[in-house]
């Protein structure tokens, strides 16, 4: 195994699938022991016992983000465990398939979207800190999106307000803890091959909907994006701190887009 996570505990919210999943697997091959958090317990079981086959040191945590007692328990859980807490990767989340321009979107879809996106980031942060600075320092990646920073192609009002939430949050906490020994980075992916965004873009109009903004002209893997998350949470990063860290293919970068 590799070193740049050596001697390091990483929690990762929404681990058992995507770019957390991903992420796991990779932070554990660079030497981080784990503590992976999903919804699912059963599935972070899963991501868990895949990063104990392949050597690592990986526990699984069922957590629901918004809830604060769940979120306190997989922190203590780390600590617990492996007697510190050095790397919080708050990556969970949830685009409902009802999010759409403020007219259309249930009111109730709103709430569940920020109180996982943004409520969800708020608490990792809330019961992490502690724990990073329990352990002399650490760095907090949070993922937040593309869209963030711009709007996006198709309506999506919630999970676009809870993103732009979380890349202000993560500034503020960038500030505030620096000198105590924290960086803060918002993690800005753009559109991303997961299970979830498939289910979104099942038909062939909606996926050329969101590639023809893409200058790459195709979705980005999830390892792909979990790699930009090591560097994040590595000491290769030591100077990166209160970061708008896109991942997009060059979308941000584009005026106009060639079909």
């Amino acid at each position: 195994m590799a070193d740049r996570l050596a001697g390091k505990v990483a929690l990762i919210t929404g681990g058992a699938s995507g770019i957390g999943r991903q992420a796991g697997l990779l932070f554990a091959s660079e030497g981080a022991k784990l503590v992976i958090a999903d919804v699912d317990g059963a599935a972070a079981e899963r991501t868990a016992a895949e990063v104990r086959a392949r050597g690592g040191t990986a526990e699984a945590v069922a957590c629901d983000v918004a809830c604060s007692e769940d979120v306190r328990s997989a922190v203590d859980r780390a600590e617990r465990s492996y007697g510190a807490l050095h790397v919080l990767f708050n990556n969970a989340g949830i685009f409902p398939a009802e999010d759409g321009s403020p007219v259309e979107t249930p009111e109730a879809v709103f709430d569940r979207v920020l109180a996982v996106n943004t409520k969800g980031v708020f608490l990792g942060c809330k019961h992490g800190i502690p724990a990073l600075l329990r352990a002399g320092g650490g760095s907090i990646v949070n993922t937040a999106s593309f869209v963030a920073v711009l709007g996006a192609a198709t309506s999506q009002v919630a999970y676009t307000a809870s993103k732009g939430a979380v890349l202000a949050m993560t500034r503020e906490i960038a500030i505030e803890y620096a000198r105590r020994g924290i960086r803060a980075n918002a993690l800005c992916p753009g559109p991303v091959n997961t299970p979830l965004l498939a289910e979104l873009l099942a038909s062939p109009e909606a996926r050329q909907r969101r590639l023809v903004h893409v200058p790459m002209g195709r979705l980005a893997e999830p390892i792909e994006v979990a790699r930009a998350a090591l560097f994040l949470a590595s000491e290769e990063s030591s100077y990166v701190n209160g970061t708008t860290f896109l991942v997009d293919g060059g979308i941000t970068a584009a005026y106009v887009t060639p079909e």
